[in-house]
Parts: structure tokens; sequence; C-alpha cells
């Protein structure tokens, strides 16, 4: 027997009883973002591996150990998205989309990073991702995180929660840097391998430790809250201000500053108990200094990613699923001539009614067979489609969740009979 090719390690497939969840986030996050004015955008896979070194920042995680990145045929290095803000960011520098114009954008696609695979966290693995550029205030951050509030309440999610924290500007951050130094520089024979790398070129990285080991060393450390510049602690204030007067419930987390090193002022995170050591499930911040680090001009922003993999998992969660569409009319086809003749009459009743859906037989069968394929489809209503019928130009109709016998109808009837049928038995329903 020849071998079986298995999937890569840490990339999943996301088979069709499954997307009805996918599909059902995906509708209802495309809604909202119209609702609120933001556009698609659809950035390419595949990117310069600078573009994420100067984004992300060299001392992270995602750009020491995480990232995709080969040298193709014309030894150029690229590398495979492993977040979407650097890509969009490029996408509106390249395009000459700025200029002084705000835009409020958003894609959804996959992302790589090269993590330990676990429940919730993938190789490959998909987000939606968020951004509103040219907006300076702390008002756009409180509608972005209140969209997000609006999405778990649209999804039926409650078992989420949200966390912010502010990082100040890159010169209050200088400050709190030097504190931090100095603070574990203080503690070096605790610091692991990683820490003890980090203490230099990026030493609020070490705040985000995972190492259980570490978490008491880290409460201890000094707060950025309390090296925040005076606009910041504005910015700040009026953030938590606007949210409670949204109704949004927040907690205040000194410790949270994200995994990248684009991120100032406003950070977020909506986390969930429900998903085990994955807890975050949509996570974001403003990166007012990006774009010119990336040769745009001085452009303010901010913006999320939400994993759909781990919304996904909390959908499956609920007591009441997204379910299949069901079809709408299945054709029963008795002999060869049936056969033919049916696909001519469901492709000409697809044109009359393109609301409905149409499953026709395929693959031959008894009845007894193809009645059995008619109620797994879920159909409101079979046509019988025969010889005799077609020597006589008629169908046959079973409502199939009516209590109502079989019927016969006109072939260039059949756009009215069956509309009628099936709204009498959506009625019903």
């Amino acid at each position: 027997m020849t071998e079986q090719i298995q999937p890569i390690r840490g990339m999943n497939d996301v088979l069709p009883a499954q997307c009805v969840l996918w599909q059902h986030l995906e509708d209802t996050v495309r809604e909202l973002l119209t609702a609120y004015g933001y556009e698609e955008i659809r950035v390419p896979v595949v990117e310069h591996t600078q573009l994420f070194k100067r984004a992300i920042g060299e001392f992270t995680d995602v750009v020491e150990k995480e990232m995709y990145s080969f040298t193709d045929q014309g030894g150029e290095s690229l590398t495979l998205r492993p977040e979407a803000t650097a890509g969009v960011v490029r996408a509106m520098i390249s395009n000459g989309l700025l200029r002084g114009a705000r835009h409020k954008l958003w894609c959804m696609g996959p992302m790589f990073r090269h993590e330990k695979p676990q429940k919730g966290r993938y190789r490959q693995f998909y987000q939606v991702d968020v951004e509103a550029v040219g907006f300076a205030g702390p008002d756009v951050d409180a509608e972005l995180i209140a969209l997000t509030a609006r999405l778990w309440r649209r999804l039926g999610l409650t078992r989420v929660k949200l966390q912010i924290n502010s990082l100040g500007t890159v010169e209050s951050r200088r400050l709190y840097r030097e504190q931090l130094v100095e603070y574990f520089t203080a503690h070096h024979e605790q610091l692991d391998e990683d820490s003890r790398r980090r203490l230099q070129g990026n030493p609020l990285r070490i705040l985000d430790t995972k190492n259980p080991d570490l978490q008491q060393l880290v409460a201890a450390a000094p707060l950025l809250t309390d090296y925040l510049d005076a606009d910041s602690q504005a910015h700040f204030a009026a953030l938590q201000a606007s949210l409670t007067a949204m109704g949004v419930a927040f907690t205040v987390n000194p410790r949270l500053v994200r995994g990248l090193d684009y991120y100032s002022r406003t950070v977020f995170e909506w986390i969930t108990d429900a998903l085990g050591a994955q807890d975050a499930v949509c996570s974001g911040g403003r990166y007012d200094g990006l774009i010119a680090q990336l040769g745009g001009d001085a452009t303010p922003a901010i913006g999320f990613a939400m994993g759909v993999e781990r919304v996904v998992e909390l959908l499956g969660q609920l007591p009441s699923q997204p379910q299949p569409a069901a079809a709408d009319v299945y054709v029963v086809l008795n002999g060869e001539q049936a056969a033919t003749a049916g696909l001519r009459i469901v492709e000409s009743l697809r044109d009359a009614l393109p609301q409905r859906r149409f499953e026709l037989n395929l693959g031959g069968g008894n009845f007894k067979a193809q009645f059995r394929r008619a109620d797994r489809s879920r159909a409101a209503l079979a046509l019988i489609i025969g010889a005799d019928e077609l020597a006589r130009g008629v169908v046959g109709l079973k409502p199939l969740r009516l209590e109502a016998g079989q019927s016969e109808c006109p072939i260039a009837e059949l756009p009215v009979r069956i509309e009628a049928t099936l709204r009498a038995s959506d009625m019903q329903e």
C-alpha cells in the first residue's frame, strides 16, 4: 500500500462541519465592520523579511524564533506573514494611501508562526485584522474596543473579559526601560536565558514571560504606569472614561505589554477562561510610530487582531450552534431520460428562483435511496421527475415537512408552485 502523506505538524484542516462556525463568524465580522465604516483590504501572504524585522522588532519571539523565512530563487529573503499589521501599513505606503488621509481597514486570512502546536495554537492560523489609521485621539481607541465588545454580544459569547494598559510614548518608555534594566540586573541570577538576552535589547519583553519561575520577580518589578508622560496619562484616562460611559467593563493590567515592539500608548486584550492556556482571543493597541518607522509620513494608528480558531472554539461551546444551510428542494430522478431532463429543468429553476437551494440527485439510486438522501438534505420539498411525468409535461411534488400528499404540476408553472409550497412550509415551522 502506498504510504499516506500526513499534514504538516501545526497545519490544521478545517472540515465542512467546522466551516459552518467559521462562516458564521466571518459573516458576522464582515457585517459589523461594514456598519462601523471599515473597508476590506487584501495584502500578500509573503513579504520581504526586513519588513517584519523593522516593524515587529529584532528582540521579539516572533522574529527571533517563529518566522517562516526563506531565500527565493532571486536571492531575496522572504517571510510568510506572522501577522497582518505590517503588511497593511506597507500596502498603504506603497500605494500612496496616506498623505494626510484617514482609513478604516480590515482583512482576514492565514498567518504563519513556527510555534509549539497545541489546542488553539497552530503554525498556520487565521486572524481578523482591523486597523484605524490617521486617528490620534482616544475616541477611536474607545470605539474600536466597543466594536469588539459588540461582536461578542452578537456572537453570544460571554466568557471574555477586557484588559487594558498604556505603554506611553517612546520617550516615557525610555525612562521606564532604565528602571527595568536596573531592577532586573540586580536579580540577574534569577533570570532565564531568554530574559538575560532581552535585558539589554528589550527589557519590557521580560514582563511578558510565560516562565512560571519568573512570575514573582516580574510582579515586583517597577510599573510602567508610574512613568507615563502627562499626555499619555490624559489619553489613558479619557479612554477609561469613554469605556465606562459605554458600559464596557474592563480591568487595568499594568503588566500588559503585548508581544510586538511597535505598540505605544493604548494596548488591550480580550481574554477567556474557556480555552485553557491559550486565553487571548483578541489583542491590539496603538502604533503611532510604526508608519514613520517603515518609511511613511508620521501617522497615528490603532488596530487589533482576533484569533479565528480561538473564537470558533468558543462558538463551539455554545448550547445553540449554527447549522449547515438545508436544501429547499431535492430532485428525485427515475431513469436515464429523467436524469438528462432533470439537469435542464433544475438549471432553469435556479434561474427563476435564485434565492432557493436545489439539490439534484446525482449518481443514480432507486427511489428509496434517493428519498433517504432527500431526508438527509433537510429539504422541505421533493420534485419527482420520471419518463411518465415528462411525457405528460409535469413533475411530481411531494412536501417532506408537511402533512400533504404528492401532487403534480406542469413544468412551466413550477417556479410559482415551488415558491408557494416552500412559503407554506416556512410558515408552519
